[in-house]
């Protein structure tokens, strides 16, 4: 079959994305496995990681990456009901692994689940056909491919870390940085979902104005420096109640200085950097929440996907790509200069 390749690792990526027929096929889907014809595939930022290498993870190259697809299921494996065959699906590519079970640990009440990444940990999605585990799968019959495979990834860890952790209530106050990624337009489309207000920076002019597009409500452009007394100055000085923060070091500081007392500033990332200079007074005294998430469960998966087929939240599509194109589509996320995501179409 065809697949999109990393040939090595290296950055730039774009250079060493190559597209190969012949890529050897899956195994029939074992129990509990489904097989999926792909119909769509989409870009996160963890593509890029996988070309570069991941820090504390051996890859092999070639290798495929690729976390997000719409697909048609076309077999199933041994316990799988055969009704999923023909259905059109999305995937979860965060596959729970067991927990850990030994004599004298305390008990894990708030222990967070360990995840390996389809993608990353194993080859992904940019690939014509691939299996997952059908519990990580949910049915979108009828939903647009490009549409649905832009979806998944993205808006579940959006509502992931803003919905299920952060406790994000409707009519509430959120400031969003860096839009114009998958995660950040995936938090607006929730956030306007849920009636709350918004408020988004960016480094380039550009993006606010399609962001102004999609409903935010204030715009900041980031020069680089404090923009916080801005944010509280919308809010009439009360602070927003929620700063969704992927951007890291350069912006941490100002999003602490953004929250409203009793606020949460919540992260799935940090591009620029993890040695962030905080605020622990800041912290304290007003009672701030502290949260860090990646991806989701697929409990959560599923309430996503419910949203997707009833139409109340889609996904912002930046471009899309025949698999003849891939090197361009790498070259575009690799440049930053995407608003939403960026697929490629299979079909």
């Amino acid at each position: 079959m065809r697949a999109i390749v990393c040939t090595k690792q290296g950055k730039p990526v774009a250079p060493n994305i190559a597209l190969r027929d012949g890529w050897a096929d899956d195994a029939p889907p074992g129990a509990g496995e489904i097989a999926i014809r792909t119909l769509a595939s989409a870009f996160n930022h963890m593509d890029l990681w996988v070309g570069m290498g991941v820090p504390g993870v051996e890859l092999s190259y070639p290798r495929v990456s690729g976390c997000d697809a719409c697909g048609e299921v076309v077999a199933v494996g041994e316990g799988v009901d055969e009704a999923w065959i023909g259905r059109q699906v999305i995937v979860n590519a965060a596959v729970r692994q067991g927990e850990r079970i030994r004599p004298g640990d305390p008990p894990g009440s708030t222990l967070a689940p360990e995840y390996e990444l389809v993608g990353e940990h194993h080859h992904g999605m940019f690939r014509e056909r691939f299996t997952m585990p059908v519990g990580n799968c949910a049915a979108v019959d009828g939903v647009d491919p490009i549409q649905a495979a832009a979806f998944g990834l993205t808006t579940l860890t959006a509502y992931s870390m803003m919905v299920t952790k952060g406790g994000l209530r409707p009519g509430q106050s959120v400031l969003i940085t860096g839009i114009g990624g998958g995660v950040a337009t995936s938090a607006l489309a929730i956030c306007k979902w849920m009636g709350c207000a918004v408020c988004v920076t960016s480094r380039r002019e550009w993006k606010l104005d399609k962001a102004k597009q999609l409903g935010a409500d204030r715009c900041v452009l980031d020069a680089g420096a404090d923009w916080s007394r801005e944010v509280r100055g919308w809010t009439q000085k009360r602070g927003v109640d929620m700063a969704v923060d992927s951007i890291g070091k350069a912006t941490h500081l100002s999003c602490l200085k953004s929250l409203a007392r009793g606020g949460a500033y919540v992260t799935p990332g940090c591009t620029t950097g993890a040695d962030a200079t905080t605020d622990l007074a800041r912290i304290f005294w007003n009672q701030l929440r502290i949260l860090g998430s990646t991806m989701g469960s697929n409990e959560e998966f599923r309430e996503i996907a419910a949203l997707l087929r009833a139409g109340h939240l889609s996904a912002t599509v930046d471009q899309v790509f025949t698999p003849e194109k891939c090197v361009q589509a790498y070259e575009r996320i690799e440049a930053q200069e995407q608003f939403g995501k960026i697929v490629i179409d299979w079909r």
